[in-house]
């Protein structure tokens, strides 16, 4: 950012632009919950998989553009997620709460995350979305937290919101922490 769009942003006449990565596994909720940040979006009636990623930019009252980065969480793509680390300045990681069987395979695919050389050099905050908490029966945040292994991460700062991708409710409180983390 030069002098001139620094100074602009520090007077609010224009949003700051932020990167963020928007991964998880495979059904967890990601296209809904940015769906439903996009102004004016019509209520989905069906969310059709990503292939790759796709890119969706928003804006907060927060004086922050986020472009987010939706990447698929099929175990085919789940390998180019590493080449957006260089570029983002947060990751927003879903879990589908109401998937127990596949908790354990969204924790390896965090630990493979944390384990990468650029972001173990690079300690961007992690904003957790513990999704689809309208489903009985599904994980509480700090079950999603346990079950993640949350309480080892000691590098970076984090949180875990409860969502439901499909109401909205909790994904503004995750990006207020998050546009938090960014400002300071």
């Amino acid at each position: 950012m030069g002098i001139w769009s620094a100074f602009l942003t520090s007077l609010g006449i224009i949003k700051r632009k932020v990167n963020i990565l928007l991964v998880g596994l495979d059904n967890a909720g990601k296209s809904t919950i940015i769906n439903g940040l996009k102004l004016n979006a019509a209520a989905p009636t069906e969310i059709v998989p990503t292939v790759g990623f796709s890119v969706e930019t928003f804006s907060t009252q927060h004086r922050l553009t986020f472009t987010v980065f939706d990447m698929s969480g099929q175990g085919k793509y789940r390998d180019l997620w590493e080449y957006y680390f260089p570029d983002v300045e947060a990751i927003v990681f879903v879990i589908d709460a109401s998937d127990k069987a596949r908790a354990c395979v969204a924790r390896d695919e965090l630990e493979t995350m944390l384990e990468n050389k650029v972001l173990r050099m690079r300690k961007i905050p992690i904003l957790f979305f513990a999704n689809k908490m309208d489903i009985d029966g599904g994980m509480t945040p700090s079950e999603c937290s346990g079950a993640l292994g949350l309480e080892e991460i000691k590098d970076r700062n984090w949180t875990i919101c409860a969502t439901n991708g499909l109401t909205g409710q909790g994904v503004s409180n995750g990006f207020d922490w998050l546009a938090e983390e960014l400002k300071s």
